[in-house]
């Protein structure tokens, strides 16, 4: 059985329930100096370190990172200003998911329920915002803030400097690859942040889901997860060997590969997911749009 907790000297890594995958995510603790880093590992530990939190820090804004937020509302929260409005208000929350969350009526009162009820959400205002190159020293560890947009505009990573600890996210490295389902996500920010995460000379690194623990990665681990955006825009141009719609190409279930529920949710996700791939293919002249269908160029 995988330990729950695990300390790096300074660092402890807290692994979320079902092993870190959603609707869960590994969590950071920096012991010197108090920071809880995405607070949705395991409610009942992070209830019982409560009173040793002096702030938190979220990588991003997803439901998944949030989850027990609810715990610390007296506690200090950081993160990057691009990723505050959502945290801020409801309303945004579900619109960052895409329009077609917002307006349709019964899918947003679903959510709104499930972010309340599930993952206790309550509109927080940001005390303090983070940002990239920022280096903040604890008691002789230094924390080192990397600006990582792609998964969402203000994904942040970190870097432990003197351990040579890397915490990646939700760049997770995992066979499903990079996530982009949602109205902000960008394909090419990605692969740019993980090129600039994969120059750092950690010997560990941390994950937000799954893998939870790498040591010592290999270039393979970088290239793998990288490959899968290359397989699934393989996939898309196969499938457009006939005029498609948006509507056909989410039916395929190229990034999930078979239907998942609830349905309505998933097949929105996968249809923003393909809908960047096919804008990528049309700004490289490969894919063009002939009366609301996708066709090779």
């Amino acid at each position: 059985m995988m330990q729950n907790i695990v300390d790096f000297g300074p660092i402890r890594f807290i692994r979320g329930l079902k092993n870190g995958r959603y609707p869960f995510c590994n969590s950071i603790f920096i012991k010197p100096a108090g920071v809880l880093i995405d607070p949705s590992s395991d409610r009942k530990l992070l209830k019982e370190m409560k009173a040793d939190v002096t702030s938190v820090w979220l990588s991003h804004w997803h439901e998944d990172h949030i989850m027990h937020l609810d715990l610390f509302e007296d506690k200090t929260l950081c993160m990057h200003e691009l990723d505050a409005p959502p945290i801020e208000s409801l309303d945004t929350f579900i619109d960052w998911y895409g329009a077609e969350i917002h307006n349709e009526p019964l899918l947003k009162t679903r959510w709104e329920e499930l972010l309340v009820k599930e993952f206790h959400y309550q509109p927080r205002k940001i005390q303090q915002f983070l940002s990239d190159g920022q280096r903040i020293n604890f008691d002789g560890l230094t924390v080192e803030v990397i600006h990582t947009p792609g998964h969402s505009p203000g994904h942040l990573s970190f870097f432990f400097v003197e351990p040579e600890i890397l915490f990646v996210g939700d760049y997770d490295l995992t066979p499903f690859g990079p996530w982009y389902g949602d109205r902000h996500s960008d394909i090419d920010q990605i692969i740019q942040s993980v090129q600039r995460l994969r120059e750092f000379p950690a010997k560990c690194l941390l994950t937000s889901h799954e893998f939870g623990i790498i040591e010592t990665p290999s270039p393979k681990v970088w290239d793998d997860y990288l490959k899968v955006i290359d397989e699934r825009e393989a996939k898309l141009l196969t499938f457009l060997e006939k005029p498609r719609t948006i509507e056909e190409i989410g039916a395929a279930w190229i990034v999930y590969g078979k239907p998942k529920e609830p349905i309505d949710e998933f097949i929105l996700m996968e249809q923003i997911s393909m809908k960047k791939h096919a804008e990528r293919l049309i700004r490289r002249g490969t894919v063009t749009v002939v009366d609301s269908r996708y066709v090779i160029a």
